[in-house]
């Protein structure tokens, strides 16, 4: 079941197979990304990131108009539709992209497989399957279609299809991302003095950035303090340029 690592063939697109798989891969990885935007998939993601961006939207605008209300409760309303709105086209793009990928490989199985069985073989030979083994494991992956198109898409373009979610369930999150954030930062905004404001920012950006940095499993301390850097400096220079402007 070996195969020459140079074969050639029009499903190969002039490649050889192991040149063939890289490109699958990298289709892969586009197909999942969010090419628009940078928020990870999940709706607790999306909710967070929307926090975050919703309580330094606000702070930069009261910076800029002080307490002028209706401004505010307009630009978090006008926020509120972009970032659902948002939110669930690229939920939705994504989507489209996997379906068009998960069709293209059934097709390929249907009617290119013996080249398909040749993908499988050089994938296993990388995990260091060789001789009957690789031949049994090979054969066994490519008796039922459905088991090889999941196995194709998993291994061969790294995709991973229980993790992606509807783009509703996403938009909801980033809904309610917008809504806290903006039930923490308004009344600070409207009565309180730019200690509070501050603190409330910093309360949503903190835990906004504890959450994503918790979801990815990286160290949650250093993305709070790089976060809170960020969002304070950013206010500080907004700050400063409007009193050197003014």
């Amino acid at each position: 079941m070996g195969i020459p690592k140079q074969k050639k063939s029009d499903h190969f697109g002039g490649k050889s197979v192991l040149e063939h798989l890289k490109e699958a891969r990298r289709r892969g990885a586009i197909a999942a990304a969010e090419i628009h935007g940078t928020e990870m998939p999940g709706h607790l993601a999306a909710g967070a990131d929307a926090a975050r961006e919703t309580a330094y939207l606000l702070g930069f605008l009261y910076l800029l108009v002080g307490k002028a209300v209706w401004i505010l409760f307009i630009a978090a309303c006008g926020f509120f539709i972009w970032k659902v709105g948002r939110s669930a086209l690229l939920g939705w793009g994504r989507l489209e992209r996997l379906h068009r990928l998960i069709e293209e490989e059934r097709w390929e199985i249907e009617h290119e497989r013996t080249q398909e069985e040749q993908e499988l073989t050089a994938l296993y030979q990388a995990k260091g399957f060789s001789g009957p083994l690789l031949k049994d494991v090979v054969s066994t992956l490519s008796s039922d279609d459905n088991r090889l198109l999941r196995v194709m898409l998993e291994e061969e373009m790294g995709l991973t299809l229980e993790v992606y979610e509807h783009p509703l369930k996403q938009c909801f999150g980033a809904a309610l991302g917008v809504l806290g954030a903006a039930i923490v930062c308004l009344p600070g905004f409207f009565y309180g003095g730019m200690w509070s404001i501050g603190i409330a920012i910093g309360v949503v950006c903190g835990c906004s950035a504890w959450l994503i940095a918790h979801l990815q499993k990286n160290n949650a301390m250093e993305a709070l303090i790089w976060n809170l850097a960020i969002v304070y400096f950013g206010l500080g220079t907004v700050y400063l340029l409007r009193n050197a402007l003014s």
